[in-house]
């Protein structure tokens, strides 16, 4: 099974190095975060109220020289409507065991997921389109840092999956993650935007961050027929409540 950075049906994988995950360019989609090689028509999943445009951060690095990322100062300005100069103090390390979102109607189960030998990044079984994937390596949920969670929007085995209506999420929405410790994180939106894949935002959905921050992805756009593929991925940016 192949690996995008943030869903489809067929494309190029992500791949983690050191700390960081590098996601490759061109990225036409595909077994990540999305459904099977099926004929017949979907539903479009909702999409953000608009495309996102160039991030205001420095260019692309490696996992030894990272750049600002999302809710980190750039040239003075808040990023994603995160103000400057003002850091939560986090929970303790604990895995996720599912994730509720009361606005979309999302009652999902999570499961961890690491990187394959390869390099590329563990997805969701598509026969388990209904659950989440948390990317272990990463932060957990509610820790300091940005934990990213990922899900199919749709499969060929179950139809629309658990972040088919991710999209349609808005800021000041609720994110809670029930955590293996017994203490939920619930996360606020801050904003939700749709990246083409071959502009995915890496920096600001794994790198680092100096408070607890959460990063929900799935595809996004209308799908493509002759390339089985989603053209977009869509991220929510979320920070955990007071």
């Amino acid at each position: 099974m192949t690996t995008t950075p943030a869903g489809g049906r067929r494309g190029r994988p992500w791949r983690a190095a050191g700390t960081a995950v590098v996601v490759t360019m061109a990225m036409i989609g595909a077994g990540m975060i999305g459904a099977s090689l099926k004929t017949t028509p979907t539903p479009r999943p909702p999409q953000p109220l608009a495309q996102a445009g160039p991030e205001p951060t420095a260019p692309a690095s490696t996992a030894d020289d990272a750049p600002p990322v999302d809710g980190q100062p750039v040239d003075g300005q808040p990023v994603d409507g995160q103000p400057v100069g003002q850091s939560a103090v986090g929970l303790a390390r604990s895995a996720p065991t599912s994730i509720e979102i009361p606005r979309i109607g999302v009652n999902a189960t999570i499961m961890s997921l690491g990187t394959n030998p390869d390099g590329t990044v563990q997805v969701p079984p598509l026969d388990k389109a209904d659950q989440a994937g948390w990317y272990e390596p990463g932060a957990s949920p509610g820790e300091t840092g940005n934990a990213v969670i990922v899900g199919h929007v749709d499969s060929a085995v179950l139809g629309p999956a658990v972040f088919f209506d991710l999209g349609a999420l808005t800021p000041g929405d609720t994110v809670t993650v029930r955590r293996a410790d017994g203490v939920p994180a619930t996360f606020t939106v801050d904003s939700v935007k749709s990246y083409p894949k071959t502009a995915f935002p890496t920096e600001l959905v794994y790198g680092p961050s100096d408070r607890p921050g959460l990063r929900v992805v799935t595809c996004g756009g209308q799908f493509d027929q002759a390339a089985k593929s989603y053209p977009d991925n869509i991220v929510v940016f979320a920070t955990l409540a007071a």
